[in-house]
C-alpha cells in the first residue's frame, strides 16, 4: 500500500511511502486492542489503596451495651461495622492490577490499531522535520495544516527530538513519542497520528518479528 509523504504545511512532497499490508492493512483483532489498553491503564494504576478494618481501627472494646433485654441487636464493639466511625468489612487493600500479556497479542494489538487508523484516514506519513529552536507556534502550525488544532494527536518520530518534543510539551492533548514508546492506547486514543517518515520502517521492523 503507497501512501503520500506530505510535509509540515500537510502539502504532498511528490514522493510516497510503501506501507506493509501485514502491519497497516490487517483485519482489526478488536479483542487484541482491548487487552492491550486495559493492560497498559491497569499497569498506570498506583493499588496504593487501603481502608481500615475492623481489627486497625482505634477504640475500646468493651461491651456497649448489655447482651439481653434492650430490644435491639446485640453488639460487642465500638468498632464493629455496624457502626458510624467502625471498620470496613473487606474493604480493599494495596495490590498490583498488573496482569501479563503475550508478546504476540501485544504485536497483533498494535498493528490492528494502525488498521484502523489508516481505515479511518486518521494517519498520515511526514516527512522528517525539525524545529531550529523550541517554539509552541511553530508545532501549532503543524497541526492546523492537518486539522488537529482542536483534537487529541499523536506525532512519532524515527529518534528523539528535543526542539519538536519541547514545542509540543505544553499543548494539551498532544503527545510526541519515538517508534519504540508506540502503545495501542496511544494509537486509539488520538484523533490524528502523524508518523514520520523515518519512523516508518523502524516500526514495521518492530511489528513483524
Amino acid at each position: 500500500m503507497e501512501v503520500a509523504v506530505l510535509d509540515i504545511n500537510g502539502k504532498e512532497t511528490g514522493r510516497k511511502v510503501e506501507l506493509s499490508d501485514s502491519i497497516f492493512a490487517v483485519e482489526p483483532h478488536t479483542h487484541a486492542i482491548y487487552l492491550d489498553v486495559k493492560q497498559f491503564l491497569a499497569n498506570k494504576r498506583q493499588g496504593t489503596h487501603k481502608a481500615k478494618e475492623r481489627a486497625e481501627i482505634t477504640g475500646s472494646t468493651r461491651k456497649i451495651k448489655k447482651q439481653k433485654g434492650t430490644g435491639t441487636a446485640r453488639a460487642g464493639s465500638i468498632k464493629s461495622p455496624l457502626f458510624r466511625g467502625g471498620g470496613r468489612v473487606f474493604g480493599p487493600r494495596p495490590r498490583s492490577y498488573s496482569f501479563k500479556l503475550n508478546k504476540g497479542l501485544k504485536r497483533l494489538a498494535r498493528r490492528s490499531a494502525l488498521s484502523v487508523k489508516v481505515a479511518d484516514k486518521q494517519l498520515f506519513v511526514v516527512e522528517d522535520f525539525n524545529f531550529e529552536a523550541p517554539k509552541t507556534k511553530d508545532f501549532v502550525n503543524v497541526l492546523k495544516a492537518f486539522g488537529l488544532e482542536d483534537k487529541k494527536s499523536l506525532i512519532v518520530l524515527s529518534d528523539t527530538n528535543k526542539n519538536v518534543y519541547l514545542s509540543a510539551r505544553n499543548l494539551k492533548g498532544t503527545n510526541v513519542v519515538t517508534f519504540n514508546e508506540l502503545s495501542t492506547y496511544s494509537i486509539m486514543n488520538n484523533k490524528g497520528v502523524l508518523l514520520s517518515e523515518g519512523s516508518v520502517k523502524e516500526i514495521e521492523n518492530i511489528l513483524s518479528k
